[in-house]
C-alpha cells in the first residue's frame, strides 16, 4: 500500500513536471539581423556556440530557444521563422532532435538562398532500433562529434562568405584544439575512476557513455518530460543498489523533483549532469559556455564514480 502512493505520488510529479516544461515553449529569441555580417540562425545552444567560435567577428549568431528553455518541445514563432527564412544559413541539429524542421524547410520558397546546415551529419550516431533509421539526438555530448559539427559549421560558414575563409579555418582549428582536449580530459579521468555505471533523469548520455566507457540508466527516455512506468522506477531503484551508486544526476533546465524524491527513497544524493541543450539565464551571464560546463560535468561524473 505505501509502495502504491509511492509511485502514485511520483506520476502526479512527473505530470507536474511535464506541465512545467511546457510554460517555457512559448518563448521566442528577441535577436535581431544585422547588415554587413554573416546572419546564422541555430536552432539551439551547442550550435550557437560552435558558430560564435567559428565565425567570430564576421557572423551574428542568433540562437533560436532562449536561455532558460528546454528546447525538446520548443517551436518557432513567427518572428524565428522570419530570422530563418531571411538568414544567410540555417543550422540544426538533425537526428530528429527539432521535430519541426521538416515544416520550415518545406516551406521556403524555390528561389530561397538560404544555406542549410544538418550539424549531426557525418557524427558517428547512435541507433535507438535496430529496425528503424531513429537515432539518439544528443551527439554533441561527444567532444568528438562536436568536431565533425564544427566542421560542418565551418564548411557552411566558407560557403557563404568565402572572402574570409581564411578566417574561418582558422577559428576552427583553434576550437577544434579545445575540443580534443577536452576529449583527453575526459579520457585520462574517467578512465581512473572505480565505477562505471550512473544514473540520470534524462536519457541524454549515450554518447558520452560509449566514448568514455561508462553506462547510464535514466528516469525518463530521450525527452526530458517522458513519463517514466512505475517498472522504470522499480529499476532504477534496483539499479542504484546492485552498483552502490551514491547519486542521481539531473539537469537545470527542467524540474529536478522527480530525482529527488528517487534519490531520497533509494537513500543517495543528487548532482547536475548538464546535457547542454541551452544555458540559464544566470549561466549566460556568468559567461559560461560549452567547453566551461563540460569540464563542470567531468568533476561532477569523477565525484559520482570514485
Amino acid at each position: 500500500m505505501i509502495r502504491s502512493k509511492w509511485f502514485m505520488s511520483i506520476t502526479v510529479m512527473v505530470i507536474l513536471t511535464v506541465i512545467l516544461a511546457g510554460c517555457g515553449t512559448a518563448a521566442s529569441s528577441k535577436a535581431k539581423l544585422v547588415q554587413g555580417k554573416v546572419n546564422v540562425v541555430t536552432s539551439f545552444y551547442p550550435l550557437y556556440e560552435f558558430t560564435k567560435a567559428i565565425g567570430g567577428e564576421y557572423v551574428n549568431a542568433i540562437n533560436l530557444v532562449p536561455a532558460g528553455v528546454e528546447p525538446h518541445d520548443w517551436s518557432p514563432k513567427s518572428r524565428d521563422i522570419k530570422n530563418m527564412s531571411q538568414a544567410e544559413v540555417f543550422v540544426y541539429q538533425g537526428a530528429g532532435f527539432e521535430g519541426w524542421v521538416k515544416d520550415f524547410l518545406g516551406s521556403l520558397s524555390p528561389d530561397s538562398t538560404l544555406k542549410v546546415v544538418e550539424a549531426s551529419n557525418g557524427a558517428a550516431l547512435i541507433k535507438t532500433s535496430e529496425n528503424k533509421e531513429e537515432f539518439d539526438p544528443h551527439a554533441w555530448l561527444s567532444p568528438l562529434n562536436a568536431v565533425k559539427m564544427a566542421n560542418n559549421i565551418k564548411t557552411a560558414l566558407i560557403s557563404a562568405d568565402p572572402a574570409h575563409k581564411d578566417a574561418y579555418e582558422q577559428n576552427y582549428a583553434n576550437y577544434a584544439a579545445k575540443l580534443t582536449d577536452l576529449d583527453a580530459r575526459y579520457k585520462k579521468e574517467l578512465g581512473q575512476t572505480s565505477k562505471k555505471e550512473i544514473a540520470v533523469s534524462h536519457q541524454a548520455f549515450a554518447y558520452l557513455c560509449r566514448d568514455y566507457g561508462l553506462t547510464e540508466l535514466s528516469i525518463m527516455g530521450l525527452s526530458p518530460d517522458a513519463e517514466p512506468t512505475a517498472q522504470d522506477l522499480k529499476n532504477m531503484n534496483e539499479y542504484i543498489k546492485v552498483h552502490n551508486l551514491k547519486y542521481i544526476f539531473f539537469e537545470e533546465l527542467v524540474s529536478d523533483k522527480l530525482a529527488k524524491t528517487l534519490a531520497k527513497d533509494a537513500n543517495v544524493e543528487t548532482m547536475v549532469l548538464n546535457p547542454l541543450e541551452g544555458l540559464t539565464e544566470e549561466q549566460a551571464n556568468a559567461g559560461e559556455d560549452y567547453i566551461s560546463i563540460m569540464d563542470k560535468n567531468l568533476k561532477n561524473l569523477v565525484t559520482a564514480l570514485q
